[in-house]
């Protein structure tokens, strides 16, 4: 008896001739849409202009984009520099012929340095506050975004969970499955919906914006805390497991978690806000 098994073979694509239109992009593009509208709110609150605004889009798309290819690349398809370089940077693939893909194969660990970078040259050349400032608040629709991104990743049969050896679970019919297993990523899908609304609450309701770093840290602790805890039901990513308890996504996101703590509990501004 079947107690919750889904047999998953959606359409990737919608194929429009001269251009073939991946559900995954579009995830992408609707967490940069609503991620925009959030943060064009927290603009017009802190009485910053339209143009530091349109500044802080291209900056993140850039950062984020660059960030979560080069991740990837570097932690887990490192062959892609000899193989196909070209291919690291461009939607396209050219081993074994040319063809349009997307940008497939993204590492959020990747895109949460990336953004660090990204958002302190932005605040040099822009804003002129404090990269803790632009971070504070620049994280709660990343938080939102990253929900998008899991959906998307869910839509392509790719970041799998383990096999479920039960009747629940899903399976992945375009991988020619045939036995469940656990949907990661709508896993972590679900639990960055919370992490979202928990860094809108401390936003909108509490003072803790005003204490420099705080929603940075929270942000970093709940959201890899949650990929810590997902990788226990996640299947190894293009390398095996590590012997040593556990995989590579999780000793990412240790660090992330503990420079997080210190923000939240122990980091003291050295001047205050302006």
């Amino acid at each position: 008896m079947f107690l919750l098994q889904i047999d998953w073979d959606p359409i990737k694509f919608i194929d429009l001739g001269f251009f073939k239109l991946h559900f995954y992009s579009l995830m992408w593009i609707v967490a940069f849409i609503l991620g925009f509208y959030i943060t064009k709110r927290i603009y017009k609150k802190e009485g910053l202009t339209d143009e530091a605004l349109d500044s802080l889009f291209i900056y993140s798309v850039l950062g984020i984009m660059l960030g979560a290819r080069l991740g990837h690349v570097i932690f887990y398809q490192p062959e892609l520099i000899t193989e196909d370089f070209f291919s690291i940077f461009l939607p396209f693939k050219f081993k074994g012929g040319f063809e349009f893909t997307g940008f497939q194969g993204l590492a959020s660990h990747g895109a949460a340095i990336a953004m660090i970078i990204s958002m302190y040259i932005y605040n040099k050349k822009i804003l002129h506050k404090s990269v803790l400032w632009i971070l504070d608040r620049v994280v709660i629709p990343v938080a939102l975004g990253a929900v998008f991104v899991r959906i998307g990743n869910f839509i392509n049969s790719e970041i799998i969970g383990k096999y479920t050896e039960s009747d629940f679970g899903v399976v992945f019919k375009q991988l020619g499955e045939t036995a469940p297993r656990h949907p990661a990523q709508l896993y972590e899908a679900f639990c960055y919906v919370f992490v979202f609304i928990i860094l809108f609450y401390f936003y909108w309701k509490t003072k803790k914006s005003e204490q420099q770093g705080f929603l940075f840290g929270l942000f970093l602790v709940l959201l890899w805390t949650v990929r810590f805890f997902v990788e226990f039901v996640k299947e190894a990513q293009n390398i095996e497991r590590a012997d040593w308890v556990l995989n590579t996504g999780q000793w990412l996101s240790i660090p992330f978690i503990i420079i997080g703590l210190y923000f939240m509990f122990i980091y003291k501004p050295k001047t205050k806000l302006s």
